[in-house]
């Protein structure tokens, strides 16, 4: 039976997966408030505490490509269905982790957590375009992208409020602490994390079977026959590596992503740093409106790209960041951290304009693409890491020069591209970070 000949059926699949965005906002941000957790938690430097984005982003970088052949293989229903396993069992593993206070361990559950999300985000977008109308698939994704945001948001005050405790001994009461203290401290910190990641286990839990017993189309629940056909993976990823403007997209992603999840990741480290007695409770909220400004950047950049080339909208978005993140360096104080924090704003267009832009014309090659483009997430790994190496030889302010490189990356990205290289259909269509 036809998607079209009984339009309810299409209602409980497009739910499921529009649901998704949320649940994958919700996990990507609740990073940003494990950081400065688990530094105070496990006495960690500022490279150390970057480990979360960095054990977080290879799984999405080894994940990817696997996504990608399994979707091709037996449908995007089967790749959502093993991306939501995974995720479960990640978030599950954060309760031994806390009952046993190693970091490596939160790290792994972090990676396993990832690596289904990269299923999810790898079949998610493409799915939402099938359950339904075509001529509304453009509607139904601008549906799904606007949880998204809602969810990043929902992470920061979730966090803000059950994980983040508020507590936070100076040196000297350190020092004062006996080794019985120290311990309970340390416990009650750790296990913080385990009831808010055991609610979000129990939820994907339950949609991994809500997913398996609802009926989705013959194109959602099976491969197409020209993906039952398709010739071995290398010759596709070959095909790629001639086409420049995808390269250059690749690498631009890269850095965009860096940059994201860079700024996001310190914004609590930076606040605390440059406003001195500010709590971690209030620098966190400073987190959660800068992701409202990322929620509304994303529906004002939208209406504006039926105005303005998208690519050149996101160049001029990428050269206010450039300023931003400089004034957070040169200024500092609480003037820098507002400038930071409006970063987020002008950031919302930049994944899905430079995703849309990257694949636009590949045909046949998009599929791979696309795997090749959620790879370079990786940039999240890499380059946080790398803030956090400059933070601990100088200053967190430093280490915020490494985003306002990557926007400059992204600015050059939107000002050499075709007009009208990506439309505001493309855009949608690409998907959301």
């Amino acid at each position: 039976m036809s998607q079209g000949s009984n339009p309810r059926a299409g209602w409980a699949p497009l739910v499921l997966i529009v649901a998704l965005f949320f649940l994958w906002g919700v996990a990507n941000n609740l990073n940003d408030v494990l950081i400065p957790h688990l530094k105070k938690a496990f006495f960690l430097t500022d490279l150390q505490s970057g480990l979360v984005q960095s054990a977080f982003y290879l799984g999405y970088f080894f994940l990817a490509l696997p996504a990608g052949l399994l979707m091709r293989r037996y449908g995007y229903k089967a790749a959502v269905i093993v991306g939501l396993v995974l995720f479960g069992a990640g978030a599950l593993l954060f309760w031994p982790a806390a009952e046993l206070r190693r970091y490596e361990f939160f790290l792994s559950a972090l990676f396993v957590i990832a690596s289904g999300l990269a299923f999810l985000e790898t079949s998610a977008n493409p799915l939402i375009t099938v359950l339904g109308d075509p001529a509304k698939a453009e509607q139904r994704l601008n549906l799904a992208q606007a949880f998204n945001p809602l969810g990043a948001i929902t992470a920061v005050v979730v966090g803000r409020q059950f994980i983040l405790s508020g507590v936070e001994p100076t040196k000297a009461e350190f020092a004062a602490m006996s080794p019985a203290q120290l311990s309970a401290f340390q416990a009650a910190e750790a296990k913080s994390t385990q009831l808010p990641y055991l609610i979000i286990a129990a939820v994907v839990i339950l949609w991994v079977v809500l997913v398996a017993i609802t009926k989705f189309p013959p194109q959602a629940s099976r491969p197409t026959e020209a993906d039952q056909h398709e010739e071995r993976v290398d010759k596709p990823i070959l095909g790629l590596f001639s086409r420049p403007r995808f390269l250059f997209g690749v690498a631009a992603q890269f850095f965009y992503v860096g940059a994201q999840v860079g700024v996001w990741s310190y914004m609590i480290r930076y606040a605390q740093d440059q406003v001195p007695g500010m709590g971690e409770k209030t620098a966190a909220a400073y987190l959660s409106w800068s992701l409202v400004g990322f929620m509304a950047g994303r529906f004002a950049g939208t209406a504006l790209m039926s105005k303005v080339d998208p690519s050149r909208l996101m160049a001029v978005f990428a050269a206010a960041n450039v300023v931003l993140t400089l004034a957070a360096v040169a200024v500092g104080g609480h003037t820098g951290l507002l400038a930071l924090a409006s970063t987020s704003f002008f950031m919302s267009i930049m994944f899905p304009t430079i995703f849309a832009s990257s694949i636009k014309g590949l045909g046949p090659l998009t599929k791979t693409g696309s795997s090749f483009l959620v790879m370079s997430i990786i940039g999240g790994a890499v380059l946080t890491a790398v803030m956090g190496a400059i933070s601990d030889a100088s200053a967190i302010r430093f280490a915020i020069l490494i985003p306002c490189a990557c926007f400059a990356v992204v600015g050059v990205f939107g000002l050499t591209a075709k007009r009208r290289d990506v439309t505001a259909h493309d855009a949608v269509l690409a998907g959301g970070h």
